[in-house]
């Protein structure tokens, strides 16, 4: 039976279309009668770099049959991070009809999600190709890959000092969480977000005030991992495109604030066939009694053997690790993990089992590319299955208590606490080696451990305002 993953509830609520939603189209004619439906007039064409940036040309309607056939062009060296240099022939986005979306605050202009080429071949830099590979891979072991994420963001105006601040200047309760009067100071926002979700048919089922100031999250309803990856690039832009038009800012950086929780993107796997969740089991009849089949403890094992690997895509900037720390289990604290762990309904965990028949993985935040992060996740997972690896126990301990001692007597290892750490684990991983495949230039983890560790080595290099005040009178 398909249920929907619900963040904190176990409601069963079938997982049906949108009465209002989008049509979906397939190809060629049917793109342009759902065009022509729905009176468009512009198409993006876009794809994203390694860093999930969205980058596009907008092509007249009346060109949909050049751009489904020949694609649109682009300099991929000026794009971003995407495997090219000044020298390179052109990377050419080529649309992928199903993910036609229309946008819900400019209805004459639609988006195709594209893969990229390069002289007619897959180009293997290309986030969203590297997916689909892996995907295919878990289709050849009779697998359906379907995903939710829960997208927090913060919701802010620039300083005179050109910092930033709380768009909401009363949002100052020490315990902001789910307040609903700072929820209905910004109605108006959050009600055109969901009113936008729920238009495309993804369907809004819950909007909250998260646990800082300014924070919110915006669920929609699981899918394919393709699609939601999809979703999840659109749902960035749309709502800081949103925000912009109201002169504030939209921001999913893991961590802007030193002081307030940060922005998780927290996923939810798991694995279908036939219509048929292979994770879910009936608690009575699991021995651990958290709804799991053994295929999903076998999961479960693979993402807590790679975690120290994966982190590096699923928590990718310099920022990422300073949501990773501990935080006390008051509202403030980081609700983000730092330990290897799996356990119940239980936040401190790294992977939590909300419901039966789902795995949450919380250490996935707001910057990832989630095309990457995707396949990190699921290469962990199947390596967990293919060698039949037991994961031990479930924890039930609050973990941001526990003592290094216990921690270490229970086996609970410690995640990476930065990314250059994090990018040597990655470098070492066979798995996420083959998982993200080979370029012209060699395989790509080497290519994203080179910007990364370039990413790295800038932060480093910055005279922070804490080392100033630290040291400069110290000596």
């Amino acid at each position: 039976m398909a249920t929907r993953q619900l963040e904190d509830t176990g409601e069963d609520i079938r997982a049906g279309p949108a009465a209002d939603a989008q049509p979906v189209p397939g190809a060629g004619a049917d793109v342009r009668e759902a065009l022509a439906a729905a009176h468009v007039e512009f198409l993006f064409a876009q794809f994203v770099d390694m860093h999930g940036k969205p980058n596009a040309k907008l092509v007249p309607v009346h060109h949909v049959d050049d751009l489904l056939t020949g694609g649109a062009g682009f300099a991929g060296f000026a794009a971003g991070d995407v495997g090219q240099g000044p020298h390179d022939p052109d990377l050419i986005a080529v649309p992928d009809p199903r993910s036609l979306t229309v946008l819900p605050w400019q209805k004459n202009v639609a988006r195709f999600a594209c893969d990229v080429t390069v002289e007619g071949k897959p180009w293997p830099y290309c986030p969203r190709t590297i997916l689909r590979g892996a995907l295919e891979r878990a289709t050849a072991l009779g697998y359906e890959v379907m995903l939710g994420a829960e997208l927090e963001y913060f919701l802010v105006r620039r300083t005179a000092d050109g910092g930033i601040e709380p768009a909401d200047p009363l949002d100052t309760l020490d315990q902001p969480c789910y307040d609903m009067r700072a929820l209905t100071r910004q109605l108006d926002f959050v009600a055109e977000v969901s009113d936008a979700v729920t238009s495309l048919g993804w369907d809004n089922y819950a909007t909250d005030h998260e646990d800082a100031n300014g924070q919110f999250e915006q669920n929609f309803r699981f899918s394919d991992a393709l699609t939601t990856s999809d979703r999840a690039i659109f749902f960035r832009y749309m709502v800081e495109s949103l925000a912009q038009q109201r002169g504030l800012i939209a921001t999913f950086m893991p961590k802007p604030f030193p002081n307030l929780t940060g922005n998780g993107c927290h996923f939810h796997v798991s694995l279908w066939r036939d219509g048929e969740n292979l994770f879910a089991r009936e608690p009575t009849e699991d021995p651990r009694g958290l709804g799991l089949s053994e295929l999903a403890y076998q999961f479960i094992a693979g993402l807590k053997a790679n975690a120290s690997a994966y982190i590096a895509v699923t928590a990718p900037t310099v920022n990422s690790y300073k949501r990773l720390v501990i935080g006390a289990p008051t509202s403030g604290a980081t609700w983000a993990p730092a330990y290897i762990s799996y356990g119940y309904n239980n936040r401190t965990q790294m992977l939590r089992i909300p419901e039966p028949g789902r795995i949450e993985d919380r250490t996935v935040d707001g910057s990832c590319n989630p095309y990457l992060a995707a396949t990190a996740m699921l290469a962990a997972g199947l390596d967990g299955i293919e060698r039949g690896l037991d994961p031990g126990e479930p924890n039930a301990a609050n973990l941001y208590e526990l003592s290094e001692a216990e921690r270490s007597a229970r086996g609970i290892a410690t995640l990476p606490a930065n990314l250059l750490d994090a990018i040597r684990e990655l470098e070492r991983s066979e798995v996420l080696r083959h998982a993200l495949g080979r370029t012209p230039d060699g395989d790509y983890v080497d290519y994203y451990a080179e910007v990364k560790r370039r990413e790295w080595q800038a932060a480093h290099e910055q005279i922070t305002q804490w080392e100033l005040d630290r040291y400069l009178q110290l000596f």
